[in-house]
């Protein structure tokens, strides 16, 4: 057997991170057993599913590296095929025609209610004569669902869980204006795509009692089922936006890079001894499904953050280097040319180790695409009193005469505060506030080097002034 997974999103808004988790889980579950992983994109609800929502799930999978193995399907298109399903349910009488009336559905609903019960459908259509059907009423098509017994769903993560069979009604597969349902387009969809595990969300398990029945009907195999716990946020309510980013690319414009998501999401649900920072190439050949645990996972949005930093620490320099240039180049007050980005490269190696998102990234770096006058912070501002700018004037030809390297640099540095008596910090802070703006920086030799000499000495100039 060819392990076959399918993640199923709705384009009816985000793609959100409980949703990109299990894509995730669905792909490495496929890759290491040496299977395909797959996309559908259910968008039968026409009047909320958008070609722009649709987008963001491709562009969202995309930038997680989660690219199925085959084009996605998209499930409005398949609605002969779930009519001709229906159809034969219907021939075969393991479904048959509903002529309920709306006010006929509302009073029965009501009277459940009414009475205690739950509001299930009450069968009325289920053995009567066609023949009796009032006119005008186009039918519903009816699963006819067993009405003894019980339906077990043999779970991967959750075990075995169990519904007596007069607990669930006999469900609409085709409404009244020939359109599916979304329990039987599943269904059908799952088997024609021959899915061989359906990995998705504990909140669809009650779902699952339903369509084990639809298979049962037309005898086909069922898939395996892995129902995983939902995300909720560190108070252990459902996951909302006042939690902290909910969307997948939220996260990206707030600076997370993808490999460190990935890496955080599966950890959040499943675990592998100790390890916390894991490779893909890792996750595929460790991932399986007895790794996954029944407890709801808390979002720790400090600890993704923690392993953003261990991942942004590892990225290649020109790969950051262009990551950053594009969020610069959104701030109309600098000038990012090529110089520019040549001196965020040079200086890279340092400002990573500081940073704890592509944003702190960029926010460190953007003093090396600042057009005099260079704005100071308050900090740095009080440390160039008019000492301080005498003592720039005079350390500026000592700096030129090197080659500007970051050796030649920090020699000069410490030749010209030993000349004058003074300790290495009472000439580097001045310097560091002429230079950046700020008080905190990588090491000032790297920094002056990445900036070169002449943005260094007009820098050094228009500070001393």
């Amino acid at each position: 057997m060819t392990v076959r997974t399918r993640f199923a999103p709705s384009p009816t808004g985000l793609l959100h991170i409980g949703g990109a988790r299990t894509a995730l889980f669905n792909a490495l579950f496929a890759r290491h057993h040496g299977g395909a992983f797959l996309l559908r994109i259910e968008d039968t609800d026409r009047e909320r599913s958008t070609a722009e929502a649709t987008q963001v799930i491709l562009d969202g999978l995309a930038w997680l590296g989660l690219d199925p193995d085959e084009p996605p399907v998209f499930q409005s298109t398949r609605q002969a095929r779930h009519v001709e399903v229906a159809e034969a349910m219907l021939a075969a009488g393991r479904a048959y025609r509903c002529y309920c009336t709306p006010d006929e559905l509302r009073e029965m609903r009501e009277r459940a209610i009414a009475e205690g019960r739950p509001p299930r459908y009450d069968g009325r259509w289920r053995d009567r004569d066609p023949a009796e059907a009032p006119a005008g009423i186009a039918p519903a098509i009816r699963l006819r669902a067993p009405r003894e017994g019980e339906t077990v769903v043999h779970d991967l993560v959750q075990g075995d869980v169990r519904v007596a069979n007069r607990e669930l009604d006999d469900m609409i597969i085709l409404r009244s204006d020939r359109t599916p349902t979304y329990l039987h387009a599943v269904v059908v969809d799952d088997h024609d795509m021959a899915i061989t595990h359906v990995i998705r969300g504990d909140d669809h398990l009650t779902n699952t009692f339903r369509q084990l029945q639809v298979y049962d009907a037309m005898g086909w195999q069922p898939p395996a089922f892995a129902h995983i716990p939902l995300i909720h946020g560190a108070d252990g309510a459902k996951l909302s936006k006042r939690h902290g980013a909910v969307s997948v690319l939220e996260f990206r414009e707030q600076g997370f890079l993808p490999e460190a998501l990935c890496n955080y999401l599966l950890r959040l649900g499943w675990g592998h001894g100790d390890a916390e920072v894991i490779s893909r190439a890792d996750a595929v050949r460790l991932f399986d499904l007895d790794g996954v645990g029944r407890a709801a996972a808390r979002m720790d949005y400090a600890k993704l953050t923690h392993i953003n930093a261990v991942w942004l620490r590892a990225a290649d320099d020109d790969r950051l280097t262009e990551e950053v240039g594009r969020r610069l180049a959104a701030r109309p007050a600098l000038a990012l040319g090529t110089d520019a980005l040549h001196r965020i490269r040079a200086l890279m190696p340092a400002l990573k180790e500081r940073a704890r998102t592509l944003v702190d990234l960029a926010d460190a770096a953007a003093f090396l695409a600042h057009p005099l006058p260079l704005p100071q912070e308050p900090k740095a501002a009080a440390l160039l009193t008019p000492q301080a700018r005498l003592m720039l004037r005079d350390l500026a030809p000592a700096l030129a005469a090197t080659d500007f390297s970051a050796a030649g640099i920090d020699a000069a540095l410490r030749a010209f505060a030993e000349a004058g008596g003074m300790k290495l910090g009472q000439v580097a802070q001045p310097l560091r506030a002429a230079l950046t703006g700020s008080t905190t920086s990588p090491p000032i030799d790297a920094t002056a080097a990445a900036l070169g000499r002449e943005a260094v000495l007009a820098r050094i100039a228009a500070a001393a002034q």
